[in-house]
């Protein structure tokens, strides 16, 4: 029977549907992460009458088709890129976007990659980095004798010096902006890559037209909702028991008229 081979679908689809809810779960206190979806879509039809042909003696035409569904596949995981909520650190190099917009960020080869986590801070050399050690692009250098960086939320860094009234600029923060944020590639360590899907990154200042603004001392949280991922892991749960329940019935069909 056909049916076997369409619940055997179903139950692989909802078994990828907990496994990105579970991903979901588990990143729930990472800074940044962006909750993602999975997608399914049906697959092809095997077509015993087509809609559309002629009636039995050529009197008109049949009204409805008979198509039957083969199951399901996975047709993407989407990553959802809603804004989460600001978590106060107290941590001055902490900065979190509020909008649209991506850190850009010097990967270990020199590749610009791309990130919503602000959790910064500064090597030896006084550099801003992220808790990886890649540089942030902008190249910004903090003094070592600063008593203070200020950071406004059109992204200017300021230094407050011993002894100076005046605060000494470091430099500017620039975000990126995508035509297509879901088509990045995620490559874990809270860092994305650019692809054609997403289109060709462009490059602004926080606050400029269609760019957000940071803010600093503050954390951009997970978008990961707890009770939503909860809900969901149980109607995939539901799911998956209703096509393991499909399979039981057809084996029991086939065990009766192997017995007759």
């Amino acid at each position: 029977m056909r049916a076997l081979a369409i619940a055997a679908t179903g139950m692989l689809a909802q078994q990828l549907n907990v496994e990105v809810i579970a991903n979901n779960i588990a990143n729930i206190n990472t800074t940044g992460f962006k909750r993602a979806r999975a997608e399914f879509t049906d697959l092809l039809y095997q077509i015993e009458r087509m809609p559309g042909t002629a009636a039995r003696g050529g009197e008109g035409v049949v009204p409805e088709g008979k198509a039957l569904g083969l199951g399901v596949r996975t047709a993407a995981i989407r990553k959802l890129f809603e804004q989460g909520s600001l978590a106060n650190t107290g941590n001055r190099l902490d900065i979190a976007l509020v909008g649209r917009g991506w850190f850009r960020i010097q990967g270990p080869d020199g590749e610009t990659l791309y990130t919503r986590s602000g959790a910064f801070n500064r090597n030896a050399q006084g550099q801003l980095v992220t808790i990886d050690g890649y540089q942030v692009l902008p190249p910004i250098t903090i003094p070592q004798d600063a008593i203070d960086v200020i950071v406004n939320p059109d992204g200017q860094v300021f230094a407050r010096m011993p002894n100076q009234r005046e605060l000494q600029p470091l430099g500017r923060l620039s975000l990126a902006l995508f035509a297509n944020d879901v088509g990045l590639e995620p490559i874990g360590d809270n860092l994305f890559r650019e692809t054609e899907a997403s289109g060709t990154a462009v490059v602004g200042a926080p606050g400029d037209p269609g760019f957000g603004q940071v803010r600093q001392g503050f954390l951009e949280s997970s978008n990961v909702d707890a009770v939503k991922e909860i809900t969901e892991l149980i109607t995939a749960q539901r799911a998956y028991e209703m096509n393991s329940k499909v399979i039981q019935a057809v084996d029991e069909m086939l065990s009766t008229v192997s017995r007759r």
